[in-house]
């Protein structure tokens, strides 16, 4: 401790006698003036869909309605986790080093371009921690964990090299039966 002690006087009297007070104070108040104005500077407001940083998406297939990127969007009635589409990787497809786990929780939800309902397969992409963007998380249809398989709030990364959770994807099976 006595080191410390002396390392810190030394040095605060070798910036005593360099500087004044009045320089000091100077340097204080510019700091103090300049960090409070830091939030008044432009900067890039959230997109339309709520997520800072993420631009809306589209399908480009009029029989697929909604932004992939919105948690609104009609395929995730069900999901639970940061989406895929803004990780890199799209509504169905895991992004570039990842894999998807081949075990999958299921949901039906309904297309409002058509009023079908769609049997929906979440699957988890592994491999790479979590994405951190675009956290969703509906529970429609959710049941409780005497059902698993109908269940979101499992880490469904077993099956994969890596159980490291990504990013939730929504991949359409077929039509549900009325």
């Amino acid at each position: 401790m006595k080191f410390i002690d002396q390392l810190t006087e030394k040095f605060s009297r070798q910036i005593a006698m360099k500087t004044s007070r009045r320089s000091f104070l100077t340097g204080l108040g510019g700091t103090l003036i300049g960090g409070a104005s830091i939030p008044l500077l432009p900067v890039a407001r959230a997109a339309e869909n709520g997520y800072p940083g993420v631009a809306t998406q589209t399908t480009g297939n009029i029989q697929d309605p909604g932004d992939p990127s919105s948690c609104d969007y009609w395929r995730y009635c069900a999901i639970d986790g940061f989406l895929c589409s803004c990780c890199g990787g799209t509504q169905n497809a895991c992004p570039p080093g990842t894999e998807m786990s081949p075990i999958t929780w299921i949901g039906t939800c309904q297309n409002p371009a058509d009023g079908k309902n769609y049997i929906i397969s979440y699957n988890d992409c592994c491999g790479k921690s979590a994405c951190g963007r675009c956290l969703c998380n509906r529970n429609e249809g959710d049941r409780p964990m005497v059902r698993p398989q109908a269940n979101n709030d499992t880490n469904w990364c077993l099956g994969t090299a890596s159980t490291s959770y990504t990013c939730s994807t929504a991949v359409i099976l077929g039509t549900a039966l009325e």
